[in-house]
C-alpha cells in the first residue's frame, strides 16, 4: 500500500533498528484519511472470507479495525488490556507481552460477543514477534469461532511474527512489510 509506505517514510520515526515510531498518524495521532484507505485494502483483501466479526487489541488496532468493519459492515471487537468494573463475568482471555512497552497483560473479550458462529479477522497495527496475534488466536480459539486471516498494518518482517503465523496455517496479510530498520532508514521487502 503506496500511501501508507509514504506516510512510514515520511512521518515515520526510527529509533532503533528494531523500534519504529508512527505515533504521528497510527497509534497516537491519527490520520483518518489514511485509517480509511487502510479499511477498504483490508476489506478488497478479505472480502470474499465470510467475515462475521473482526477483533483487535487496544488501542492503536481499534482504528483501523473500525474502518475494516466499516468496509465490510460487520462488528469490532477489542480485547481489552485493562479490566474494569463491568467486564467482570464470562471472559475469554489470553496472556501478552509487549515488546514496546516491555509488560506482560491479561487481554480479554467477553463470551457475549464472541462464537463458534463467528469467521474472525484479526487486525493490528503491527507484526513483529506475534505476540499479541498469538493471544488473539487464543481467544477466538477458545470462542471456537473460525479464522479467516490476519491483516497487519505494519509488519517488522525480520522478525518472527509472520513466519511462526504461516507455519501455524493462518493467512497474513501485512500493508507495509518493513525489511529493514538499519542506520534510521525504513527499508521496505515489495
Amino acid at each position: 500500500m503506496e500511501q501508507l509506505k509514504q506516510k512510514i517514510r515520511s512521518e515515520g520515526v526510527v529509533l532503533s533498528d528494531r523500534v519504529l515510531k508512527v505515533d504521528a498518524f497510527l497509534n497516537h495521532q491519527i490520520d483518518p484519511l489514511l485509517m480509511k484507505q487502510i479499511g477498504e485494502e483490508f476489506a478488497r483483501r478479505f472480502r470474499d472470507e465470510g467475515i462475521t466479526k473482526i477483533v483487535t487489541i487496544e488501542a492503536s488496532g481499534i482504528a483501523p479495525a473500525i474502518m475494516a468493519g466499516l468496509e465490510l459492515g460487520v462488528p469490532v471487537i477489542f480485547a481489552r488490556k485493562h479490566q474494569s468494573l463491568t467486564m467482570t463475568d464470562h471472559l475469554l482471555t489470553a496472556s501478552v507481552y509487549s515488546f514496546t512497552k516491555q509488560v506482560e497483560s491479561t487481554i480479554a473479550i467477553s463470551t457475549n460477543h464472541l462464537s463458534a458462529d463467528d469467521r474472525v479477522l484479526i487486525i493490528d497495527d503491527f507484526l513483529a514477534n506475534g505476540k499479541a496475534a498469538k493471544g488473539l488466536i487464543a481467544i477466538i480459539q477458545q470462542a471456537g469461532a473460525s479464522i479467516a486471516g490476519l491483516g497487519i498494518v505494519i509488519e517488522k518482517s525480520f522478525q518472527v511474527g509472520r513466519q511462526e503465523l504461516e507455519e501455524a496455517g493462518f493467512r497474513v496479510e501485512s500493508l507495509a512489510r518493513v525489511q529493514s530498520l538499519r542506520d534510521g532508514q525504513v527499508q521496505f521487502i515489495d
